[in-house]
C-alpha cells in the first residue's frame, strides 16, 4: 500500500517510516519540518537503503493536500502530524487547535474525495486523566482534559469517529492510545531529537548522562507508590511503530469495524526513579538528580490494559525496558559524535 505519513520525520513517523518499507508498503512523508531535522531522513536511508518520498509542507494547507493526492494513490492515512508540548498548549491554545485539529480536519476531507481505504490516528492515553483503575482498559472514561494539547487529542478522536461512521463513508479509522514511547532504533541512527527543552524523561536523562545538563529534577517523590514518584507504561518506540502497520493492515478485514480504539502500552508500570536506575545500570553511566516539588498536573499512574490490541491488531509488545534505554543511550552517544 502507498502510506501517507503526516509528520513522518518526526520521532514516532521516523520508525513508523522505517517499518512500513520492512513490510512491504511505500510511505510517502509530507512533513513541515517545524519540529523535527532534515538529518533523519538520512537515518531512514541508511537503514532501508532506500530514497522515501518527501514533501515538505503543511498538513493544514489544502493545495499541499491536493497535490499529494493527485500524484500518489494513498491507500492509507498515518496521521502524526501535531504539536504536544503540554506546557506550551496552555500558552498558546489558538495554535494548538488550529495545527492539531486544522490538520485532521483537511486530511480527512481529502482522503474523503480521494476514496482512500484506512485512517490511523495518533491519540493519547492523557485522554484518561487520572485513572479510576489500573490497568486502563479503552472502556475507560475519557476525563476532562488538563491542557489544549489534551483537549485536541479528544476532539482528534471524536473527529474521526464522526468522520468514518457516517452514513455515507468507506473510510475506516483507529486511534491508537499510546503511552509513553521511549528508545530509538538499534542501529542508533534514527531516535528522539528534540528541539529545545525535552518535554518527555528519557531526553533529560540521556542528556543529563552525556553532560548537557548538569542533572535531571524528579517532581515530587511522595507519591502513594513503591518508591514515591510516579508510574508509567514506557514502550519501546519500535514496538509503537509495528503498532500501526498491524492497525493498517487490520483495517483491511471485511469484518473490522468502521472505527476502533486501542491501547497500545506494554502493561506494566516504571516509576521516575526506576528509569533512572535502570539507565545507570544498563548503561554503566551516572545520571546525577535532586528531588524537587510535584509537578501541577501530574497523573500518579497511568498504565495500558493492551489485551484489546493483542487479541484483535495480533499486536504485542517486544522489547524490554533495558533494550529501550540501552537503544537512547546508544542514539545520544552518536549525536555526540555529531
Amino acid at each position: 500500500m502507498n502510506i501517507l505519513v503526516t509528520g513522518g520525520a518526526g520521532f514516532i513517523g521516523s520508525h513508523t517510516v522505517v517499518e512500513l518499507l520492512s513490510a512491504g508498503h511505500t510511505p510517502i512523508i509530507l512533513d513541515n519540518f517545524s519540529h523535527s531535522h532534515k538529518s533523519v531522513l538520512d537515518g531512514i536511508k541508511k537503514i532501508t537503503n532506500v530514497d522515501v518520498v518527501v514533501s515538505r509542507g503543511d498538513a493544514t494547507d489544502p493545495y499541499t493536500l491536493n497535490e499529494l493526492f493527485s500524484q500518489y494513490q494513498i491507500d492509507g492515512i498515518i496521521h502524526f502530524a501535531a504539536y504536544k508540548a503540554v506546557g506550551e498548549s496552555i500558552e498558546k491554545p489558538l495554535r494548538y487547535w488550529q495545527n492539531n485539529i486544522g490538520s485532521l480536519l483537511a486530511i480527512l476531507q481529502m482522503a474523503q474525495s480521494h476514496h482512500v481505504q484506512s485512517f490511523v490516528f495518533s491519540s493519547s492515553a492523557t485522554i484518561y486523566g487520572e485513572p479510576d483503575f489500573l490497568p486502563i482498559p479503552e472502556t475507560a472514561p475519557r476525563k476532562p482534559a488538563t491542557s489544549p494539547y489534551g483537549s485536541t487529542k479528544q476532539s482528534g478522536e471524536d473527529l474521526l469517529h464522526d468522520t468514518v461512521t457516517a452514513p455515507d463513508s468507506f473510510l475506516k479509522g483507529i486511534s491508537l492510545r499510546y503511552f509513553n514511547p521511549i528508545g530509538a532504533h538499534p542501529s542508533g541512527l534514527i531516535g528522539e531529537l528534540p528541539i529545545g527543552t525535552p518535554q518527555n524523561l528519557v531526553p533529560f536523562v540521556t542528556q543529563t548522562a552525556a553532560g548537557i545538563r548538569e542533572k535531571i529534577t524528579i517532581f515530587g517523590n511522595n507519591y502513594d507508590t513503591p518508591d514515591g514518584t510516579c508510574l508509567r507504561d514506557y514502550i519501546h518506540v519500535i514496538d509503537l511503530a509495528k503498532a500501526h502497520i498491524q492497525a493498517l493492515e487490520y483495517l483491511l478485514k471485511p469484518d473490522a469495524n468502521q472505527y476502533d480504539v486501542f491501547n497500545i502500552g506494554t502493561g506494566t508500570s516504571t516509576s521516575v526513579l526506576d528509569i533512572i536506575k535502570t539507565f545507570e545500570h544498563v548503561n554503566a553511566t551516572s545520571v546525577p538528580y535532586e528531588i524537587g516539588e510535584r509537578r501541577k498536573g501530574d497523573v500518579v499512574q497511568c498504565y495500558a490494559d493492551p489485551s484489546k490490541a493483542n487479541a484483535t491488531l495480533k499486536w504485542k509488545s517486544r522489547h524490554t525496558l533495558e533494550e529501550a534505554l540501552r537503544d537512547a543511550w546508544n542514539w545520544q552517544r552518536r549525536l555526540g559524535k555529531k
